[in-house]
């Protein structure tokens, strides 16, 4: 196994002045020109440019409507045989960057020089943009059809259109681009009932259209099942994580696949390739062309892939980058991601699926005799350890497969690795949380334990 030594970068931040469009200037060509000339063996251009609109609304009503754009540049080079990255965010002075890779090489240790040399150059837009007059009415109506039923409710919110132009360009003939743009909403009901607080939040991620109608109805439900306030009941018992609050259990999961941990012995599953991990009802993958976090090829301009990492509860594959796939032995499976502009590329993951069942989330709460659901959460997931503990923001007790009411001050503990062996019902609701599209789920035999009044 090789041991990489740390790499360190220059990272200065410049003014914010975006140019028109990346094809259109030479600024990639001539920092690759330039890092030649000044002694480069070879060289990367890394290209992001962002235009976001985002219309707030506070208190019922349209806040304010902002524009905002950014645009930041990475060069990466070895200069014998030393990798050397250094940023820039706007206007680029060509010399003085090329300068600073080349100074932030002499702090690393040589190594391979692997460049991808071939690639689709052209890849077609994904998504549409949407007018600021179309976000704020979409607001607007979500808002209203809220308040329709609970005028007493106050909400808050954001709708956006965001669109990001991504570039890739080498010294080896790479020159790969797309343009992505996205359309997201988030809004949150409070609802104050005397003594009583409630804050119930959904949101939608999806290219192309917003649907406000099921927004809304997501948040009415939600109100609805809350009316009545009840007492959870300690013990261990059946927990429904609906697809809002399933992805916590998959954090976890989603660092046992990662190579390079494989690689470091940190991850349990480091030996299991071929064997049982999670229950049998649990398919668990990746797809290039699904949904509002598709992406046609990774930071380090392999094009992504399908990837099947687990099926049904089976382990069958990691996710890495080339160089983890090297050590490895698999090569790389399109997943190498730049945490920053200012990080080298490392494993990440572009999307993150969950095979959905076929049940209804009625269909799952009627199958629960006593038990809880976990809606919103206070508190993060396990880590790679997998032990987790959580605060129940928002939640609700089942009895005999009805709700009858909202539950406060209660906490479910357990081990993510064990709960996703109990999983007995697989939800048909899946959703897009993040880039984690999940399905709401029943684990088994987690503990609750919450305060008596």
């Amino acid at each position: 196994m090789e041991r990489h030594n740390a790499q360190f970068s220059i990272v200065q931040p410049l003014e914010i002045m975006p140019s028109e469009n990346f094809l259109q200037d030479t600024l990639a060509e001539e920092l690759l020109e330039l890092a030649l000339k000044s002694g480069a063996e070879v060289a990367e251009v890394y290209q992001s440019k962002s235009l976001s609109k985002p219309i707030f609304f506070e208190a019922n009503r349209l806040k304010q409507v902002e524009t905002s754009q950014s645009e930041g540049t990475a060069l990466r080079l070895w200069c014998n045989g030393r990798p050397g990255l250094t940023v820039a965010y706007g206007t680029v002075e060509s010399q003085a960057m090329v300068q600073r890779a080349i100074a932030s090489s002499k702090l690393n240790q040589p190594e391979t020089i692997q460049l991808v040399s071939n690639s689709q150059p052209a890849y077609p837009d994904l998504g549409k943009k949407i007018p600021v007059e179309k976000m704020v009415e979409w607001g607007k109506k979500t808002i209203s059809l809220v308040r329709q039923t609970y005028p007493e409710v106050v909400c808050t919110g954001d709708w956006e259109c965001d669109t990001e132009n991504t570039r890739l360009i080498n010294t080896q003939g790479l020159d790969c681009h797309y343009t992505d743009t996205t359309l997201s909403c988030f809004l949150s009901a409070e609802w104050v009932r005397g003594d009583d607080f409630l804050s119930v939040s959904d949101g939608q991620t999806e290219r192309n259209q917003l649907n406000p109608e099921r927004v809304a109805q997501q948040i009415l439900q939600r109100l609805s099942w809350a009316k009545e306030n009840t007492q959870a009941t300690n013990g261990k018992f059946p927990v429904l994580f609906t697809s809002k609050a399933a992805d916590m259990l998959w954090g976890t999961i989603q660092a046992a696949l990662n190579g390079k941990r494989v690689l470091e012995n940190a991850s349990p599953w480091a030996e299991r390739i071929g064997q049982q991990v999670i229950s049998n009802t649990l398919t668990v993958f990746q797809d290039p062309q699904a949904g509002p976090y598709s992406c046609p090829f990774d930071d380090e301009g392999h094009p992504t892939q399908d990837r099947v990492f687990i099926r049904d509860g089976v382990l069958k594959d990691f996710y890495c980058d080339r160089i983890t796939g090297n050590n490895l032995g698999t090569g790389t499976t399109g997943n190498g991601f730049r945490p920053g502009l200012g990080s080298y590329p490392s494993p990440g993951l572009f999307n993150f699926l969950i095979q959905p069942g076929s049940l209804s989330l009625e269909d799952l709460i009627s199958y629960m005799d006593n038990g809880l659901i976990v809606d919103q959460m206070l508190g993060g997931g396990g880590g790679i350890s997998g032990d987790f503990a959580i605060n129940v923001d928002l939640g609700y007790q089942v009895r005999n497969g009805e709700i009858i009411g909202r539950v406060k001050d209660t906490m479910v503990s357990g081990n993510i690795y064990t709960a996703l062996k109990q999983v007995v019902k697989l939800g048909g609701d899946a959703d897009w949380n993040g880039s984690c599209y999940t399905p709401s789920l029943i684990v088994d035999g987690l503990s609750i334990t919450t305060k008596n009044h």
